[in-house]
């Protein structure tokens, strides 16, 4: 399919009001596809102001090898530091917390900004931190994992899982039988698992209601 333009570029979507609970959404390495406006105007229909930002700059894509590219010309302390800063200017607006839901790329990001202790939670889909990446996680953390995935690079998610239960952080970890990673991207439909997408949905909304509300 190649690389394609895509609406605001470089400004995050933004769904519900300020001042209620902040989300942060943050897209895998194919950057914010369509699937992604109905992934955050769900969250903002149970009560949170969700905003979805843009790492690529206008550009999206389907294709891995596009994908590959874009990830490329990442500059990934820029892009933890986007969410820092969205997670400052929610809290200035009034959220009473902050969480973040990543997938991929961007809930190895969301994990990474949550170690300097700004988040209030992470839902990670298919991510975590290598062993050489890893300081403590101060806040809770939910984990969705593929049935079928790599993780030469990253640090496999049992070493992951106990090294966050070592370091006392709530942790809940849910896999998903037959998948493969990008199981809720539902712009991909060689990979989306709708299934197991809206069950992982719906935990992500439980526990960020635990989490984040009042």
């Amino acid at each position: 399919m190649g690389l394609v333009s895509i609406p605001s570029p470089g400004v995050p979507l933004e769904y519900g009001s300020p001042g209620q609970p902040l989300v942060i959404v943050v897209h895998d390495w194919y950057g914010r596809l369509p699937w992604l406006e109905a992934y955050g105007s769900a969250l903002a229909h149970q009560g949170f102001h969700v905003r979805v930002p843009d790492l690529y700059n206008g550009w999206a894509t389907t294709d891995d090898e596009d994908a590959t590219e874009l990830l490329g010309k990442l500059d990934l302390i820029r892009a933890v530091n986007v969410i820092g800063t969205l997670a400052r200017s929610g809290r200035a607006e009034g959220a009473p917390r902050v969480g973040v839901v990543g997938f991929s790329l961007g809930g190895w990001l969301a994990l990474s900004q949550a170690k300097s202790g700004s988040i209030d939670a992470v839902v990670a889909y298919y991510a975590t931190l290598a062993d050489a990446e890893h300081s403590v996680v101060p806040c809770p953390v939910q984990l969705h994992f593929a049935d079928e995935d790599e993780w030469e690079a990253t640090g496999d998610p049992d070493s992951f899982v106990e090294r966050l239960r070592e370091d006392a952080t709530t942790v809940e970890r849910y896999l998903y039988s037959g998948t493969s990673h990008s199981f809720a991207n539902a712009t991909l439909p060689e990979k989306v698992d709708r299934n197991a997408a809206a069950l992982a949905f719906a935990r992500t909304v439980t526990f960020l209601e635990k989490q984040l509300a009042d």
